[in-house]
């Protein structure tokens, strides 16, 4: 996965993996890099403790660093202003259409999910979006700061409509 080293993740093919990968890249790029053990897509387990964790059983939801941000730590378990900066950005670039455990209730910092239908115009209009940045030079992941005046402003006006 380009941005984040030799990362594979087991997601449901198409668009829900064009975002979720999209949403996985940003993390690598602006919060921290990862490695193969702090990142989990789709599970065949049966074992659910919330209903946020049921979307890994469709293949529409990541976990990254479970262990650091576990299901129901408080939300000051350790995760910066800046992560979580980075993460609200990541969010309002998503438009709605991914939801961040630490938003949900059991709190799962480590949480992010599709949160539309599988047929909904959102998804499908996100994903094609991302796949023309990834074509773009200077667009996309890795390009963006998250930190200006402006994207904080944007970031705020966008979060506020989710």
């Amino acid at each position: 996965m380009e941005g984040g080293g030799s990362l594979t993740v087991d997601l449901v093919e198409g668009d829900p993996a064009t975002v979720l990968i999209y949403v996985l890249r940003r993390y690598c790029y602006e919060v921290d890099m990862l490695d193969q053990r702090e990142v989990f897509g789709h599970t065949t387990g049966k074992e659910v403790r919330a209903a946020l964790e049921s979307n890994q059983l469709s293949g529409t939801a990541l976990t990254i660093r479970q262990f650091a941000y576990p299901l129901g730590a408080p939300a000051d378990n350790g995760m910066s202003d800046r992560q979580i900066t980075v993460i609200e950005d990541i969010l309002a670039s998503c438009e709605g259409v991914v939801a961040w455990g630490g938003d949900m209730n059991p709190i799962k910092q480590s949480h992010f999910q599709i949160d539309v239908p599988p047929h909904d115009p959102r998804l499908k209009k996100l994903a094609g979006k991302i796949s023309r940045w990834e074509r773009s030079p200077g667009r996309g992941a890795g390009t963006i700061n998250a930190f200006t005046p402006a994207r904080k402003s944007w970031v705020r006006e966008k979060r506020s409509d989710q």
